[in-house]
């Protein structure tokens, strides 16, 4: 039997195939066609997917389905994700398994993460864990007892909207005071651009115009030991700490998997001193049990990711 994941992307489509417990492995990347109208460019992926899978498809057992959210993974909906225009309530789900005659499922791509860490990279063996996404804004998911947690209506896991101060910096999602205000790529982008030094080294690494200054500019010009960036990427540790505690409070991870910005600072400049941070605000036991690790996928996440959702549960895999 064959299990097919799809990771559907602002501006890639990945499709990966595989048997139950992953292997043979293939897969294939497209750019996501995108024409305002869902109908159209579902009928798009949905051609292209039965031309690549040819044969294989007689051999299909369930489709698995990584979106930006927000979704709706109970009903296989995706309902307004901002990088998909056009696509506004769509049954994702019904309308794959209609047209490929497969069970679908389909997961946020913070959860689909999740799920692909724990079956293939750093959650890997590790039943209670955090994933959390830290690119362009701050998505989370859970597992626990080696189930992905999911909540009363699938929402469960959105670590980047914890509060971690009342009344604090507006937020994408319209709230005030979440972590993703103060450590998603965007938010941390536009307060570089405001804030950051405009003769100093984290302007020089961005060209020399502070309107071009980006998150990894400040993670070179720490790492060189610029003084502004090295404080600046402190206080950014401050403010991912203060929203790891309460997760690690509620949820007892044995495992914390942070991915992209955190990951790519590395151990000495990020995860080392978050430990330390994170550590000063929990009991002794709490601290000695955790681990903070990066993510392991990297670039082989959007393949394992549709997968991970396909493979959930199949025994051999996910558990």
């Amino acid at each position: 039997m064959a299990y097919l994941g799809i990771d559907i992307g602002g501006t890639k489509v990945v499709l990966a195939l595989a048997g139950e417990r992953g292997e043979g492995l293939r897969s294939v990347r497209r750019p996501m066609s995108l024409s305002g109208d869902w109908r159209q460019d579902l009928d798009g992926l949905v051609g292209w997917a039965r031309e690549w899978l040819g044969e294989a498809r007689a051999d299909l057992r369930r489709i698995g389905v990584s979106v930006p959210g927000p979704a709706d993974p109970l009903q296989g909906r995706v309902l307004n994700p901002p990088n998909l225009p056009g696509w506004l309530d769509v049954p994702l789900g019904p309308e794959l398994e209609r047209a490929l005659g497969v069970e679908t499922r389909i997961e946020n791509d913070a959860n689909a993460a999740a799920l692909a860490e724990h079956a293939y990279g750093s959650g890997r063996g590790i039943d209670d864990l955090v994933y959390l996404t830290m690119s362009t804004g701050i998505g989370g998911g859970v597992i626990s007892g080696g189930q992905l947690v999911r909540g009363a209506f699938g929402a469960a896991g959105e670590a980047g909207h914890v509060p971690i101060q009342v009344g604090g910096a507006l937020c994408a999602c319209g709230l005030r005071g979440c972590l993703e205000a103060y450590v998603g790529g965007n938010a941390w982008r536009d307060r570089l651009r405001r804030e950051a030094p405009a003769q100093g080294r984290v302007a020089a690494l961005a060209g020399g115009n502070r309107a071009d200054i980006l998150p990894e500019h400040l993670v070179e010009a720490a790492r060189e030991g610029d003084a502004y960036a090295v404080d600046a990427f402190g206080v950014w540790l401050e403010h991912l700490a203060s929203g790891l505690v309460p997760l690690v409070m509620l949820l007892e991870p044995r495992r914390i998997v942070l991915g992209t910005i955190a990951a790519a600072a590395g151990e000495a400049l990020c995860f080392a001193p978050l430990r330390s941070r994170v550590a000063a605000r929990l009991w002794p036991q709490q601290a000695a049990r955790l681990e903070i690790v990066p993510a392991a996928l990297g670039r082989a996440l959007p393949e394992r990711a549709g997968l991970a959702v396909a493979l959930e549960g199949v025994e051999g895999t996910l558990g």
